[in-house]
């Protein structure tokens, strides 16, 4: 009779300890800001045979994202090797996952999140394989997903929604069902951060005639239109290859008035093939140092293997040049440590 009793509480005990069990291989929240986050090309990986060798697993600990690109929306993965994942690296996932391993073992702050689709990727989002990519996200230890969706026509035109006269695309219902697949297979607290375009929170209100402009205006104006906008963690702005006209103070501000949550001014490592914006270390400086006094601001920097053909003057940063400067502005410390 007393060992009937305590049937009860020996099946609370195993309920907590399998829960805690399932719990073990969930991804820490994203931490405070504001945020330093990279993009680490998987193309751009040493030919080595162990995991400390490798650039991932020695980048400096003032970073608290790492987005490795790219892994295609279309992926197929047997959950075993990388190969139809997308992902570039010159070894296979044991040691991809191993480097991740020892990445955030140097440093725990850091979250690192799988880059899907991008610029080289853009035609496979009809076939999105969430299930496989989810998988390849546990398989690897990461914490999440950069879900790059950039849309190759993104249709967008005018109309009044609300008694106001707004930007609609047809991108907007993809950006709909890519983030519920996504969270479907991988929800919180598992990362979802999203890269905006350049211009696309230009087009109404205070920023109706913003420059440049360009099909692709306003196709982020969904956020604060579409309540899916909710399940993304962090989003960055792709504030580069825009042309002279574009201001990056502007576009922050024109995605601030949309988005209410992590937001990070993306700047990429020069030249910008379109002539703009600049992007030299004191302009470097300028938008770091404005985003350091935001608790949710950060900048994101394109890319932490990018070389410079002026082999890194302030007129013309390359990556290690560029993430020091970053690091210093942001107020951080550890900033003479240089990139692998």
């Amino acid at each position: 009779m007393g060992f009937r009793r305590l049937i009860p509480f020996f099946l609370l005990c195993l309920a907590v300890l399998v829960e805690q069990a399932a719990r073990a291989d969930v991804p820490p929240p994203l931490p405070g800001g504001p945020l330093f986050m990279g993009y680490y090309e998987s193309w751009a990986e040493l030919p080595v045979g162990t995991a400390g060798a490798t650039r991932l697993a020695n980048l400096p600990a003032y970073l608290d994202v790492v987005a490795i690109g790219f892994a295609r929306p279309d992926l197929g993965f047997d959950g075993r090797s990388l190969r139809g994942t997308g992902l570039q690296v010159p070894f296979d996932l044991p040691l991809l996952a191993e480097a991740i391993a020892g990445l955030k073992a140097r440093n725990p702050r850091v979250r690192v999140v799988l880059a899907v689709g991008g610029s080289g990727y853009a035609a496979g989002w009809s076939a999105y394989a969430p299930d496989a990519l989810a998988r390849l996200v546990k398989a690897l230890g990461a914490d999440g997903v950069d879900l790059d969706y950039e849309p190759i026509a993104a249709q967008c035109g005018r109309r009044r929604l609300n008694e106001t006269l707004s930007i609609v695309c047809s991108s907007d219902q993809e950006w709909t069902r890519l983030i519920r697949q996504t969270r479907a297979v991988l929800p919180r607290p598992f990362l979802l951060t999203i890269p905006g375009w350049s211009v696309g929170a230009y087009g109404q209100k205070d920023f109706v005639g913003d420059q440049p402009v360009s099909q692709l205006t306003g196709s982020m104006l969904w956020l604060e239109r579409q309540p899916e906008a909710k399940e993304i963690d962090l989003l960055t702005i792709m504030a580069y290859e825009a042309g002279r006209s574009y201001d990056p103070d502007r576009a922050y501000a024109a995605y601030r008035a949309i988005w209410p949550g992590p937001l990070l001014l993306g700047v990429q490592v020069p030249p910008d093939k379109t002539g703009g914006p600049d992007y030299s270390v004191p302009r470097l400086k300028h938008y770091a140092g404005g985003q350091a006094a935001q608790p949710l601001g950060g900048i994101m920097l394109y890319s932490l293997s990018r070389d410079s053909p002026a082999g890194g003057s302030p007129a013309v940063p390359d990556a290690a040049l560029a993430a020091r400067t970053l690091c210093e502005a942001l107020g951080r410390g550890g900033c003479e440590a240089r990139l692998p």
